[in-house]
């Protein structure tokens, strides 16, 4: 049968399948009786302002609600078998209160708000200040979310404690933007090997091959090249909470984290399949 027979009798149906086909073929000429099976689909009830997006992408869940906290630097802590433990040393400013609950009945999903960071009324714009006065709260700088399952012992204005949520032995995530390098060469943004130095080589640190010739005839997508290095969002999965000092308001996570002294961070309950979050 030519196409042009088959277009007549099919038009595309928005569907929401997660499958590889973003619109499924209703055609008046299939039967229920087909020797292979149909992909089983969900109408959509559209308005006729309302745009269609063939792509529904779901928004990853945290295992539980987390904080921000500032970034102060790196030290060594002693254990007390004598054990040297490299710490990032993470403060905290005033801040990290609840200022919005969002609920599936009015913004399609449950999660809580959180800001941090006091400022002064003239550093927010007029619609940041009318949020936050809403809540009844301080103006802060920072405004996150964090995704939950439930939203029981949550409630506006409520302040966040770190040694209320967290205590020592946990692991947790932290995300952070990393330390912007500037436009770097293949040796030092992607660890590429250089080339003799002596013997009357020309090819030191360059960057060498990018592709074929006639075939393909071009660089193919996600070469790596020099270009812009770090300054990116990050996450950090799995640290270990080393110490938690309530008198400084400080806390000791392992390990390096992103970012420079003073940067902001945002640290959540590590999320571990099968622990806290479901496996399927």
């Amino acid at each position: 049968m030519p196409l042009s027979a088959i277009n007549q009798f099919c038009y595309p149906t928005p569907s929401l399948v997660k499958t590889k086909t973003p619109t499924s073929l209703k055609c008046s000429f299939l039967s229920k009786s087909l020797p292979f099976p149909l992909t089983k689909t969900t109408p959509l009830t559209l308005n006729r302002n309302q745009k269609f997006s063939l792509s529904i992408v779901a928004m990853s869940m945290e295992a539980g609600v987390g904080l921000m906290g500032t970034k102060l630097g790196m030290m060594s802590y002693f254990e007390p078998n004598g054990k040297v433990v490299p710490v990032t040393v993470v403060g905290f400013r005033e801040g990290n209160i609840v200022t919005q609950i969002k609920t599936d009945a009015t913004d399609g999903y449950d999660a809580v708000q959180v800001g941090y960071r006091r400022v002064r009324d003239k550093k927010l714009t007029k619609p940041e200040m009318g949020h936050l006065e809403k809540a009844g709260v301080i103006p802060m700088r920072h405004l996150q979310e964090f995704r939950l399952q439930g939203l029981d012992g949550f409630e506006v204005g409520q302040k966040l404690l770190f040694e209320e949520l967290f205590k020592e032995g946990d692991l947790v995530d932290v995300s952070g933007t990393t330390i912007g390098k500037g436009f770097q060469g293949g040796i030092k943004r992607h660890n590429f090997k250089r080339g003799p130095m002596s013997h009357g080589s020309k090819s030191h640190r360059a960057l060498g091959s990018i592709g074929a010739g006639t075939t393909p005839g071009r660089v193919y997508k996600g070469k790596k090249m020099p270009g812009r290095m770090g300054g990116t969002k990050t996450k950090i999965r799995k640290l270990k909470i080393v110490k938690i000092d309530n008198d400084l308001r400080v806390v000791m996570i392992k390990g390096a984290l992103p970012g420079k002294p003073g940067n902001l961070l945002r640290i959540a309950p590590a999320k571990i399949v099968g622990k806290n979050i479901p496996k399927s």
